[in-house]
């Protein structure tokens, strides 16, 4: 049976112990006799086998079983229709409950569209926010890696059991993100890379985050459908527009025309969110050393960004981040041609 019958279940018997102590007759006013009788049955050697190999696994250090009345369990994600039972996590499953965005896009991306989705997920971790993807290639990837490279880390949403990796490619980045961040599945230890699993574990990936970013997809891009379900959930859509000739941003220009907010920097994401009801994302305090030096090296008059990138010696993508974050404490305004001005209080 999917979720939403055993969600309707448990609603129903109030526990997973209460639906399989209940007979075939009380459970067929729910249920298809099928389905009734099924519940009814003494396990199978397969199910014992697979219980005894999830419970072994569950005693290694940073693996976890998230189930819906776990207090862990994503509040968010329980609003959705049809919420995932169980989540099997590795790594810090208390990520689950900081304000979340998630960024997806094509898999098939262009080098300045992974350009993209590194440095915004990197700003925006350094904003406070939780990156969600699902360990695609493409800009998956790329966001997983500028979130990590952020103060707020990443999830990973994937469409296969926890002892898989898929694509296999990127072992040592889920290797990364289990450390670091959380990986995350509804599925089963050892279910493979079936097809119709991945379009569904999206539901999961918008259901975690308070909006979704789409960085660049085709118009006919699985993203669409992420982007669908987080505007049914009610979470913000945001797309980053590009060129009218460019294959790879006609799914964005779509979701633009549908209403999705476009944005051209971190920093309009992070302002929507901040104000976002289901993201309780503070403005972020730029109160380390690193902050405080970069403002002495900015001085009081204004400096366009290449010149402060050269004479701070500082990585692109990192002084965007201390910018940003020194932008939303309100130390600095950007001004056209991309000039930073220092504001004095």
């Amino acid at each position: 049976m999917g979720c939403r019958t055993a969600n309707l279940l448990l609603a129903e018997f109030g526990s997973p112990r209460a639906i399989v102590e209940a007979g075939v007759k009380e459970l067929s006013a729910h249920v298809s006799k099928a389905q009734a009788s099924a519940l009814c049955a003494p396990d199978s050697p397969a199910f014992s086998a697979l219980l005894a190999a999830t419970l072994d696994w569950l005693k290694r250090p940073g693996h976890h079983l998230i189930t819906r009345h776990d207090q862990r369990y994503p509040a968010l994600l329980a609003q959705i229709p049809d919420p995932p039972l169980m989540l099997y996590a590795i790594g810090e499953p208390g990520l689950l409950a900081q304000p979340c965005l998630a960024i997806v896009g094509s898999r098939n991306a262009s080098a300045q569209g992974r350009a993209n989705a590194e440095a915004f997920a990197q700003a925006l971790s350094d904003g406070g926010l939780t990156i969600v993807s699902g360990l695609a290639a493409g800009i998956d990837a790329s966001a997983h890696i500028g979130a990590l490279r952020g103060g707020a880390s990443t999830i990973a949403v994937v469409g296969t059991g926890l002892d898989r990796v898929y694509p296999a490619r990127h072992r040592e980045l889920a290797q990364c993100i289990a450390r670091q961040g959380c990986m995350l599945s509804e599925y089963a230890l050892g279910t493979g890379p079936i097809a119709n699993n991945f379009p569904r574990r999206n539901r999961i990936i918008s259901g975690l985050a308070a909006g979704v970013l789409v960085v660049e997809a085709a118009a006919e891009s699985g993203s669409l459908i992420t982007a669908g379900l987080a505007n049914d959930q009610g979470r913000e859509v945001f797309a980053v527009p590009g060129s009218i000739h460019s294959a790879l941003s006609k799914g964005c220009h779509k979701l633009i025309r549908d209403g999705a907010l476009l944005v051209e920097t971190a920093n309009d994401v992070l302002q929507a969110m901040h104000m976002s009801p289901l993201a309780a994302v503070a403005p972020a305090m730029p109160n380390d050393g690193a902050c405080d030096q970069l403002l002495g090296r900015i001085g009081f008059d204004p400096v366009c960004f290449d010149a402060l990138a050269s004479h701070t010696g500082a990585p692109a993508a990192s002084l965007a981040s201390q910018l940003l974050l020194l932008e939303l404490a309100g130390q600095l305004e950007r001004l056209p041609g991309n000039i930073i001005q220092r504001i004095v209080r």
